[in-house]
């Protein structure tokens, strides 16, 4: 049985992870309170506000208060669904405005234009929001590489350490577990993803990353799909 389908991660994968750190935080970190102040009346953005205080476990916090515990969630890298939510929006109105593109690795480009023409399916597994990688995706410094994609998911669909989250995956896209291999840079992720059948590589794309008893790839034109 053939791979039909892969899943990518995105940081450290597929984009890098300096592009999360060194831009796209920060630009969510600075503008979190005013977007909040100008955005409350918005029904997502007031859902996200309301989930931020049940998480804290506060309730009665103020606005100023609710952009406080999200930049330091933003601080934490926590994974969130109304941070990453709030991120995508903010990051969003960053990318319509030309503050920046989106870092993705020549290499991942080129790879899946040539997985599309094979005729396999992609899809990318993020801790940022689905509309975020959408984001990322169409404003790349590559051009707009949606039409590419056959759909993403995010923490909605589970977290990514959880074997749960990966047999959700799979119910969605009606395949068997060995018919879809995940890429990834992440042991706990390339654990959780083999815990629920699916074939996994692991990217090494610097010296940092602590590698495992996976197939190892430097680069998307070292992978062989079989």
């Amino acid at each position: 049985m053939g791979i039909r389908a892969i899943i990518v991660d995105t940081a450290g994968t597929t984009t890098d992870q300096h592009f999360i750190q060194d831009v796209l935080f920060p630009y969510s970190l600075k503008a979190m309170p005013i977007f909040l102040e100008r955005q409350q009346q918005n029904f997502l953005v007031d859902a996200c506000i309301s989930d931020t205080r049940d998480i804290a476990l506060e309730d009665d916090a103020s606005l100023a208060r609710v952009a406080e515990i999200l930049q330091t969630w933003i601080r934490e890298d926590r994974k969130a669904t109304p941070l990453k939510t709030l991120q995508g929006l903010i990051w969003k109105e960053g990318y319509a405005q030309n503050d920046f593109t989106g870092h993705i690795y020549p290499d991942f480009i080129e790879a899946i234009k040539q997985y599309r023409a094979q005729g396999l399916r992609v899809y990318s597994f993020s801790s940022a929001s689905v509309e975020a990688q959408k984001l990322l995706f169409s404003h790349s410094d590559g051009g707009d590489l949606t039409e590419l994609f056959n759909g993403h998911f995010d923490t909605r669909t589970g977290s990514k350490l959880d074997k749960q989250a990966y047999s959700n995956i799979l119910n969605t896209i009606s395949l068997a577990p060995k018919q879809v291999l995940f890429v990834s840079d992440l042991l706990g992720e390339l654990k959780a993803a083999a815990a629920a059948g699916m074939q996994t590589c692991q990217m090494v794309r610097d010296s940092t990353v602590k590698t495992g008893d996976y197939r190892q790839i430097h680069s998307f034109s070292e992978l062989q799909i079989e």
